[in-house]
C-alpha cells in the first residue's frame, strides 16, 4: 500500500488542513440543508439519490423519480464544469488560483440558492448539486492527501486502509494519516450538524452560512497565494 501525505512547507494554499476544514464543513453544511430543507434530497449524496430515483421509477412514482434526476444531472454537469475550468485556468500565473473562480462560483449559487422559494426546491436541489460537484473536483487534496470535502464513504474507507497499514507494517505513518481522515469526517459531521440546527433556526436561509465558509477559504487563498 502507497501511503501519501507527508507534510512539506510547499504546499498550494487550497491544500492547507484550514483550507480543507473550511470547505468540509461547508459540504457537510450543504447536504443537511437539502436533505432538511428542501424536499428530503441528498445534494452530495448521489448515491443516495440514484437507489430513490431506481426506486420511484420501478414503482412508477414519476414525479418522484424527477426529483431525484435532476440532482444527479447537475452533480454530473458541475464535475464537467470544474474539470474544463481547471484545463483552461491552470496555467493562469495571476494573483487568482483557478480554484478561486470555482469557490466564487459556489459562492454566488449557494447565496442564490437562500432566496429560491420552497415550492422550486427541485431548481435549488439542482443548483447546491452543481456546486457540490465543482467543489469535490476542484478540492481533492490536502497536505497530500486525497480526500472528499462533501461525501464521507471515501475518506472512511482510506481511514480504515491507513489503521491497517499501521497494524501490519507497525509505522507511526499510517496512524497519522487515520487521524487526519477521521479529522476529515468529524469536520463533515460537525458541518452536518451545524446545517440541521441552522435549517430549524433559519429555514432556507441556512445555506449562507455555507456561503460564509467558503468565503473565509477564498481568502485564506487568496492570502496564501500572495
Amino acid at each position: 500500500m502507497k501511503m501519501q501525505g507527508k507534510y512539506r512547507n510547499d504546499i498550494q494554499p487550497s491544500e492547507s488542513t484550514l483550507v480543507m476544514a473550511l470547505i468540509t464543513l461547508s459540504g457537510g453544511l450543504q447536504d443537511a440543508y437539502t436533505y432538511l430543507t428542501r424536499s428530503h434530497v441528498f445534494a452530495n449524496a448521489q448515491t443516495g439519490n440514484i437507489v430513490l430515483l431506481a426506486s420511484s421509477l420501478f414503482s412508477g412514482e414519476w414525479r418522484r423519480a424527477l426529483s431525484y434526476i435532476i440532482p444527479v444531472l447537475s452533480f454530473a454537469c458541475g464535475i464537467l464544469v470544474s474539470a474544463l475550468l481547471q484545463h483552461r485556468f491552470r496555467k493562469h500565473d495571476g494573483v487568482l488560483h483557478w480554484r478561486h473562480i470555482i469557490i466564487t462560483l459556489e459562492i454566488v449559487l449557494l447565496t442564490a440558492v437562500a432566496f429560491i422559494p420552497s415550492s422550486f426546491s427541485a431548481a435549488a436541489n439542482a443548483v447546491v448539486s452543481f456546486s457540490c460537484a465543482m467543489q469535490v473536483e476542484a478540492f481533492r487534496k490536502a497536505r497530500g492527501y486525497a480526500y472528499a470535502s462533501t461525501m464521507c464513504i471515501g475518506n472512511l474507507r482510506s481511514c480504515m486502509e491507513s489503521i491497517a497499514h499501521y497494524v501490519t507494517k507497525e509505522e507511526e505513518e499510517g496512524l497519522r494519516h487515520a487521524a487526519y481522515y477521521a479529522l476529515i469526517i468529524l469536520l463533515f459531521a460537525i458541518g452536518a450538524g451545524a446545517g440541521a440546527v441552522l435549517a430549524s433556526a433559519f429555514g432556507l436561509y441556512a445555506i449562507l452560512a455555507s456561503s460564509m465558509l467558503l468565503a473565509a477559504a477564498f481568502l485564506l487563498m487568496l492570502r496564501g497565494k500572495k
